[in-house]
């Protein structure tokens, strides 16, 4: 009985934390920021890993909260630990430019978040990682063209670009001006800027 009343306890507590986030996704949408940010917070803080997602969107944004981008970064870290794939992205972009500790503990964090967030689909870090990889200080072209085309291949224009870039100037993969013009065509059809001027050149 005490187990069966465990259990009817924790799906209880699930369910509310699971209406109190849509309660709070829909007074968003209804322009009532601070009674979202409150559905938000009491979600959170039953460890329910959207609605912690959802308040250090808040805190980052300024949105029924004061901004405060170490309380989104806390947030952001308590989600991405249950594996929520968006926060994972979010808080692998604030270790990078606001966590505390060594740069290299942050950095080496940091992508390791990056990667689970793209393997999970989230084209925002395959387009980090893609030009993370062929920017950084001993760039991995071949890693960097991979998550490139898989943000691509997710509707990113940019990276699409970026694709057309490294097929024309060879950077790891064998230069080819054709697969060049094709992903710059691509890019520029969904709009990207860059893409036209490139192909104008």
């Amino acid at each position: 009985l005490e187990e069966a009343a465990f259990q009817l306890q924790q799906i209880f507590r699930i369910d509310i934390s699971i209406a109190l986030n849509i309660l709070g996704i829909e007074s968003m949408r209804a322009g009532h920021c601070r009674v979202a940010f409150t559905c938000f917070k009491l979600a959170a803080d039953r460890g329910y890993s959207k609605a912690q997602f959802n308040v250090g969107l808040c805190y980052e944004h300024g949105r029924g909260t004061e901004k405060d981008l170490e309380k989104a970064g806390f947030y952001y870290c308590q989600a991405a630990s249950s594996c929520h794939p968006m926060a994972q992205y979010r808080y692998a972009r604030y270790l990078l430019q606001h966590g505390p500790g060594s740069h290299w503990d942050r950095h080496h964090k940091a992508v390791t978040l990056l990667e689970q967030a793209a393997m999970a689909g989230i084209a925002e870090a395959q387009a980090y990682l893609g030009v993370f990889y062929m920017r950084g200080l001993q760039p991995q072209e071949k890693r960097g063209l991979k998550y490139l085309l898989l943000a691509a291949d997710s509707g990113d224009a940019q990276s699409r670009y970026h694709v057309g870039v490294c097929y024309e100037q060879g950077l790891g993969v064998q230069q080819n001006l054709t697969e060049a013009l094709r992903h710059y065509r691509q890019s520029a059809a969904a709009g990207n800027r860059q893409a036209r001027e490139r192909l104008r050149a």
